[in-house]
């Protein structure tokens, strides 16, 4: 299924105003924004598919046709290229490409790893790519991770020497700017080598070996120079979790603290990049820097925020030498406002954002709060990624709608198995031994023995988890009021029940069990987790799995009268800029959230794919939402203890 999820656009720069080389000013390599993957995707496999096509006609030597040479195309692996390599498949089956002439040569490997095992770059680039093309077996060239100790050099050599010549290579890049396994720091003319993993690009690959001390220390990479000698270059980045490093390396200076920024020395390369990666350049961040805008009031609003801060004044504090100096005197003339009434404006216009009435209140003037006033009680639907989401992200929110005497279902989308330590599943059936409920200790052992490094989890052990995540989020809304016997729903959507890291893709059993639950509820709000990062992730998914069933309902009275709320997950925040509603909260209310958090005790202290950041779930949330307050207070408004904030998406 295609990318649906993008939030609605509200003024920006007008890019067919002004001449290309002043939109791309600030940009050292050539950059395509597309507004979703799926169009980025669309043209980086138009380019593949037609350089292949080219080759295919001029490829041979001297008047020998027969002779031909293959093509060689660089491959990166990764979630990055997974919609590319889908929808190369899907071409290749509509008989609009063939590989039979394609020579591959894969980006790097784990080491020591077997290709056979799920974790490998050799096992994922054939499932998901090459085992369902007609390239030649000799022609698929990947490190091997096996190859022993010392001869890894000699070995790391050879292959090196084999990649002469690439004609096109398509590569991602981590968050830190890593090409390969090109750690920041590599050395510009590096060649193909082992290197030794440093402990946060292994933290980050902790999520798909089931924790950091199943993961291996070294890798088998390409060097940066080998990477150069590619005719062309096509790099690609999806979602916001690529925005920070996407602006160092288009727009920053070239730093071996961030490997990808060497590529800006190549001739031929080119950045294809979706929206949400867009974010920090400075045609999307700051475009009033750059050429002509659509000045609508929540655009105003961005502006006048970004001036704050670049000032460090209060909204109503802003003086007209502020706009002026900084590049805002745009706004002024296009507008035809003065400065003061533009602060006025803003200052009211955020101000409205704050309700204590996220469902809406009963019986007062609703022309300028978030939500409608009738009907009351509203039905809600907050839809949960995994089984913590929900209280993590709008737990106050959640907490208000209750005592509000709304009628507030949860829907938990994936049950969160894999995220469940062993120690916790030993722990929890030791607990139902001790009070007399069953001995099952000798069975949870054996599951856990079973565990084979590459392989899914054991089914009898994810259900136990499964269960453990289940007792935890009944446990968590209990705390506040809700009853989970009628008000907490388990979907356990399919795509997710693969019993490894890796997901399948969203088919239509996923929608249908979400369309079943909205027609029975009928809801006047939905809350869904809106996060922009990686297409591919599971908050991402189930977002995209709520519009498809949001469609299928599309014509049904009640979602006419129904609002789609979107909330963020444990590490970002919506940009002021953007907010529709902001639910503000006492220091009691936190504390109801907290506990509400401390009920998930199996992500507690020991989570095993915490990623870099080591706080606990509940201190990320609350570190947000009070900076979230006090983002508010220095803007002018009034002081909180902390808020949440959400965008409605309709």
């Amino acid at each position: 299924m295609n990318n649906k999820y993008q939030l609605p656009k509200d003024g920006g720069l007008i890019a067919e105003a002004a001449p290309r080389d002043i939109i791309h000013r600030y940009e050292k390599i050539p950059t395509q924004v597309f507004e979703s993957e799926y169009q980025g995707v669309q043209y980086v496999a138009d380019t593949i598919c037609r350089m292949i096509r080219s080759h295919d006609r001029n490829s041979m030597v001297g008047d020998i046709y027969d002779e031909r040479t293959p093509f060689v195309l660089g491959l990166t692996t990764g979630r990055t290229p997974l919609g590319l390599y889908r929808e190369l498949v899907r071409r290749y089956r509509a008989g609009a490409v063939s590989f039979a002439d394609v020579e591959v040569y894969s980006l790097d490997e784990f080491y020591p790893i077997g290709g056979n095992e799920q974790q490998s770059r050799n096992y994922r680039i054939h499932e998901d790519f090459l085992n369902h093309i007609d390239i030649a077996p000799e022609n698929i060239h990947i490190p091997d991770g096996t190859t022993p100790l010392d001869s890894i050099s000699e070995y790391c050599a050879a292959l090196d020497q084999a990649v002469r010549k690439i004609d096109l290579m398509i590569i991602g890049m981590g968050e830190q700017g890593q090409i390969g396994f090109n750690e920041p720091g590599s050395y510009a003319k590096s060649h193909t080598r082992l290197v030794e993993l440093s402990h946060d690009s292994r933290t980050v690959q902790s999520s798909q070996f089931f924790g950091l001390e199943n993961t291996p220390k070294m890798a088998i990479t390409m060097g940066l120079g080998t990477v150069m000698r590619a005719d062309r270059i096509i790099l690609m980045a999806w979602g916001e979790e690529k925005a920070d490093v996407v602006q160092r390396v288009v727009e920053g200076q070239i730093t071996d603290r961030v490997p990808a920024s060497h590529l800006q020395e190549h001739p031929n390369i080119e950045v294809v990049i979706d929206e949400n990666a867009a974010q920090r350049l400075t045609r999307e961040q700051t475009p009033w820097l750059v050429g002509p805008c659509d000045w609508t009031p929540k655009f105003i609003r961005k502006a006048v925020v970004w001036l704050c801060g670049v000032v460090d004044k209060p909204i109503l504090k802003l003086t007209y030498k502020d706009y002026i100096e900084n590049s805002l005197g745009q706004l002024l003339e296009r507008t035809g406002l003065a400065y003061d009434r533009i602060n006025i404006d803003v200052f009211n216009d955020l101000q409205h954002t704050i309700t204590g009435w996220p469902g809406g209140k009963p019986d007062a003037d609703d022309s300028t709060r978030p939500a409608p006033s009738t009907p009351h009680p509203k039905r809600v639907v907050i839809f949960s990624p995994h089984p913590d989401d929900d209280v993590i992200s709008m737990g106050g929110t959640f907490i208000r709608l209750v005592e509000q005497g709304h009628q507030v279902h949860v829907a938990y989308e994936t049950s969160g198995n894999v995220a469940v330590h062993d120690d916790v599943v030993l722990q929890n059936v030791d607990t139902a031994r001790e009070m007399g409920m069953g001995d099952r200790v000798a069975e949870a052992k054996e599951l856990i023995a079973q565990k084979r490094r590459g392989e899914p989890e054991p089914r009898g052990l994810l259900d136990i988890k499964g269960a453990i995540r289940r007792a935890e989020a009944r446990a968590a809304v209990r705390s506040f009021g809700l009853d989970p016997d009628t008000n907490a729903h388990f979907l356990n959507l399919p795509f997710y029940e693969t019993g490894g890291i890796k997901k399948g893709q969203l088919t239509r059993a996923d929608i249908d069990i979400i369309v079943e639950l909205l027609r029975r509820i009928k809801p006047h709000q939905i809350y869904a987790a809106g996060d922009l990062a990686d297409p591919h992730g599971t908050h991402r998914t189930c977002m995209e799995a709520l519009l498809e069933a949001i469609e299928v309902v599309r014509g049904e009275e009640w979602l006419s009268q129904c609002h789609l709320w979107l909330y963020r997950g444990a590490w970002l925040e919506w940009d002021l800029g953007m907010v529709d509603m902001a639910v503000p909260l006492s220091p009691d209310e936190m504390l109801k959230k907290r506990h509400a958090i401390y009920r998930h005790l199996s992500q507690k202290d020991i989570v095993p794919f915490p990623g870099s950041d080591t706080r606990e779930f509940w201190q990320r949330a609350e570190e947000r939402t009070q900076t979230t307050a006090r983002q508010y207070d220095k803007l002018g408004m009034a002081e909180y203890q902390a808020i949440e904030v959400f965008v409605r998406m309709f």
